[in-house]
């Protein structure tokens, strides 16, 4: 069988992706570097549906507004040609000298004033580029030494920064949410909001936090020894995921940013049978981009880096055909029923029950039979073993 994308598949690709040139801590780079619309029209005759990129992928750090206005247009005249869309659009505040110690949250306050700046002049671009989502990674604001930062005042300027970027996006009426990108370490060592419960807990205290939700990469919440899935159902829960990174990790170590589903197959394929079915007994459901942040391969070249994009592509949509029949299996179902998989759905306490009304039943502590409940089996394994019977076949 063919797996074919379709623009309907909502596939997109981040330019710092098939744009890596593959330079390292340790090595120049072993490919050469295109211009940004020419990934732009190879992307679509792949398959992709649409694109995303930084500001300094498409323009330099430097450029002046107009060569920056031509790239720009020049990047939207390809991108329209090639049926694309620019689904969402983000700022880099980590590769330039002046972002050493952060933009945000840096100690310098001239710095975190220009940063600013920075972030605000690209949420117009993005806009008027008609994205949706602009993501905010905040891959320097952090620390290597517990000695350098008062983290009372880093998390005090951090809400004030993102409240000041949402604040801005309502006030000019732009359709556009921030999507804040969760990382534990690399490159600073200590990351500020680690993870998706991190970015949660600060979003909640945001006065502009209705436009502020997540944009979960697969390999930094498996970084630090979490499951991605789970932090995609708790954006979920929280009606905070408003944009997704896919790629591929193999466990606790540096970002390794493969293809999708090449590290911990098993966590992409409930990944996959999340968004793509949903919870078991209803809920908020994922309707947008299936966005891949991965990197090609230091060993490929230009011929590697169409296939391992066409790889992203592929795995999904075979990991998506084998969740549906995984779902629609009468022994699924059944075996759900055992575990009471459905049954969690269920609230707790009944419909206008009272606490005094709660406390008053004695099924529910007096005469609950503890022994007879401990005894129950949940027949998890076999539920689980006959997941992976459909993901191998």
């Amino acid at each position: 069988m063919a797996y074919v994308p379709r623009p309907e598949d909502h596939f997109s690709f981040g330019l710092w992706t098939v744009g890596w040139n593959a330079v390292d801590p340790f090595g120049t780079g072993t490919r050469p570097v295109l211009d940004p619309w020419e990934y732009a029209a190879k992307l679509a005759e792949l398959g992709a549906w649409g694109i995303t990129f930084h500001d300094n992928d498409v323009f330099d750090f430097d450029a002046s507004d107009s060569e920056r206005h031509q790239r720009v247009m020049q990047l939207k005249e390809a991108v329209e040609a090639s049926g694309l869309v620019i689904e969402m659009v983000t700022t880099n505040t980590f590769t330039h000298p002046v972002f050493k110690d952060g933009g945000l949250t840096n100690n310098d306050r001239e710095i975190r004033r220009f940063g600013l700046r920075k972030i605000l002049r690209n949420v117009d671009l993005a806009a008027e580029l008609g994205a949706t989502t602009f993501v905010m990674w905040g891959g320097r604001e952090g620390a290597e030494y517990d000695s350098s930062k008062d983290l009372n005042a880093a998390f005090n300027r951090y809400r004030e920064g993102l409240d000041t970027v949402a604040g801005y996006i309502k006030s000019r009426g732009y359709n556009l949410r921030i999507g804040l990108e969760p990382k534990p370490n690399e490159p600073r060592g200590d990351i500020f909001l680690p993870t998706v419960g991190h970015a949660l807990a600060l979003i909640a205290q945001l006065d502009n936090g209705d436009v502020v939700g997540l944009n979960p990469e697969t390999g930094h919440e498996q970084m630090a020894g979490l499951n991605y899935t789970h932090a995609l159902a708790q954006a979920l829960n929280a009606g905070k995921l408003f944009h997704i990174d896919l790629n591929g990790q193999s466990g606790i170590k540096y970002d390794q940013d493969k293809a999708f589903g090449h590290g911990d197959l098993a966590s992409a394929f409930f990944t996959v049978d999340l968004l793509e079915n949903g919870f078991p007994g209803g809920g908020p459901r994922y309707e947008g981009p299936r966005h891949f942040d991965y990197k090609p391969s230091r060993t490929e070249g230009m011929e590697g880096v169409w296939e391992s994009a066409r790889a992203n592509m592929d795995m999904y949509l075979r990991l998506a055909e084998k969740a549906r029949e995984f779902r629609a299996d009468p022994i699924t179902q059944e075996l759900m029923e055992e575990a009471s998989v459905y049954e969690l759905a269920q609230p707790t306490l009944d419909p206008g029950e009272t606490i005094d009304d709660f406390l008053a039943d004695r099924s529910a502590y007096e005469d609950f039979d503890a022994d007879a409940k401990g005894a129950r089996e949940y027949h998890y394994v076999e539920l689980y073993h006959h997941a992976m019977r459909h993901l191998i076949g």
